[in-house]
């Protein structure tokens, strides 16, 4: 006869607020983060500079490959409920090695991912201002500067607060920015009728074309992931979470397929949708006086909102790293009120925000600071999917539930984002891409050996999820 399994008094993750949050709320964590309204507006072009008019293509094979790592992220999110999200699922089938790797790369990848949609505020709130006000004296930097501070101090302060009033904030942002771009779009697409300036699309390029504009068309759907961070605050964690993950990149996949046929139809609409295309003049396309300003500020809007989702989902991992012993203490205390990860959120912030503040005031073009802290956070959100779809079937294995299709799901998946990844580094312009991703693992690689010799008892025991609790059971509470 088996033993009855020990329950613990407290949960490994105690101090977050349990089952909180609504299906709602854990829905908007991952498309704001994921900040599909801005991505239709950029996407497409990028896609089709490489795949031509067989765009759509790129942007379909690049959709199924988020899928299939969809179904690996599945096979953990039904069965754990954890604060550190991929990087505690990975450290079921790959141990503390794979799991330590994991946590690296979310941590880049989310906090250079809350720098970058700082820049993209910043960026599109100068636009708004030299547009609204063309006789404004001088460059608007210091605009620019103001609104990342002004930003920053309102995402920690919603994140302190909780993700319930997160949640909400949320799913109204990025709502109403989806809706104003598809409906300028369609405007737009049906005004120009396809006979705008603009140069036309190239021609498909063949296999090579399909193949190089996936890269990009799989950065843009980077954070779809984040409801992950939310499995101990989640009511039903096992159904809402993977639940969301799957809408969000469905979702995104759709929007994205709808804006990169509109391109293809009138190619003149999405250049005159961009900051490039509009800071210029008024593009192509005649837009009118409301269109310019109606869509910087709704994209203005997405790329707050993706700040908050990410900086909510970064300070759940280092939350649930210093739980473990594997960051500092500090990181692990919550508000006393809240239940918020208050520290990691104090601690963070200022350090995200210091990058876009200092690269704006030296002059750093803004769609150079965007693109380059974009680049390196999408090959760390690449490599921590990778780990997840090889830890999926090992993972299975392990608790005697493997199937075929989870074997074939992670043998397509896991060649796929390598060579991904790869492409990234080789065809990057310049070489601080390869550079930064270097330093970035040694780094790594010398923070794991620091760790195995000061606290190997930390490396051993991540991968912590919330459990049920003897309270839990007195009072019917877990769920």
């Amino acid at each position: 006869m088996r033993g009855v399994p020990v329950l613990r008094a407290r949960s490994p993750v105690a101090g977050l607020r349990r089952r909180s949050l609504g299906p709602f709320g854990v829905l908007a964590q991952s498309v704001a983060t994921t900040a599909p309204a801005g991505a239709m507006a950029a996407v497409p072009l990028l896609v089709a500079a490489d795949a031509g008019r067989d765009a759509p293509w790129s942007v379909a094979v690049a959709a199924v490959l988020v899928g299939l790592v969809v179904a690996c992220i599945a096979v953990f999110a039904r069965r754990m409920a954890a604060a550190g999200g991929l990087y505690s699922f990975t450290a079921k089938g790959l141990g503390a090695g794979g799991a330590f790797a994991c946590a690296v790369s979310v941590v880049v990848g989310y906090g250079l991912l809350v720098a970058a949609a700082l820049v993209g505020a910043s960026w599109y709130a100068r636009a708004l201002v030299e547009r609204a006000w063309a006789d404004v004296a001088g460059d608007t930097t210091l605009i620019g500067v103001a609104v990342i501070v002004v930003l920053a101090g309102a995402i920690a302060a919603c994140a302190v607060r909780g993700i319930r009033l997160a949640g909400r904030v949320m799913l109204v942002i990025e709502g109403f920015s989806i809706a104003l771009i598809l409906t300028v779009l369609v405007v737009l697409a049906v005004r120009s009728g396809g006979s705008g300036s603009a140069p036309p699309v190239p021609d498909s390029s063949g296999f090579g074309g399909v193949a190089a504009g996936v890269l990009p068309a799989v950065a843009a759907f980077i954070g779809f992931d984040s409801a992950t961070a939310l499995g101990v605050e989640a009511r039903r964690p096992f159904a809402t979470v993977p639940r969301a993950v799957s809408v969000t990149a469905v979702g995104a996949a759709l929007l994205y397929l709808t804006a990169t046929v509109v391109h293809l139809a009138a190619p003149g609409v999405l250049p005159a949708l961009t900051v490039a295309g509009t800071l210029g003049g008024s593009g192509p396309i005649a837009l009118g006086a409301w269109a310019p300003l109606l869509l910087d500020a709704g994209i203005i809007a997405s790329f707050s909102a993706c700040t908050l989702a990410a900086l909510n989902t970064l300070v759940r991992v280092l939350f649930s790293l210093a739980r473990e012993g594997v960051a500092p203490a500090l990181l692990g205390r919550t508000h006393r009120r809240h239940q918020t990860p208050a520290a990691a959120v104090a601690v963070t912030v200022p350090v995200l925000a210091a990058a876009p503040v200092v690269g704006t005031l030296a002059g750093v073009p803004p769609q150079a600071l965007l693109g380059g802290l974009l680049a390196v956070s999408a090959v760390g959100f690449l490599a921590a999917y990778l780990m997840v779809c090889l830890a999926a079937p090992r993972f299975l294995a392990r608790i005697g539930e493997l199937t075929r299709g989870v074997v074939v799901v992670a043998g397509v998946a896991v060649p796929a984002l390598a060579a991904v990844v790869v492409v990234a580094l080789v065809t990057a312009t310049g070489p601080l891409l390869p550079v930064v991703v270097g330093a970035l693992v040694l780094a790594g690689v010398v923070g794991w050996f620091g760790l195995r010799r000061a606290r190997p008892e930390a490396l051993a025991g991540m991968g912590v999820y919330d459990e049920t609790t003897t309270a839990d059971v007195h009072t019917g509470s877990a769920r």
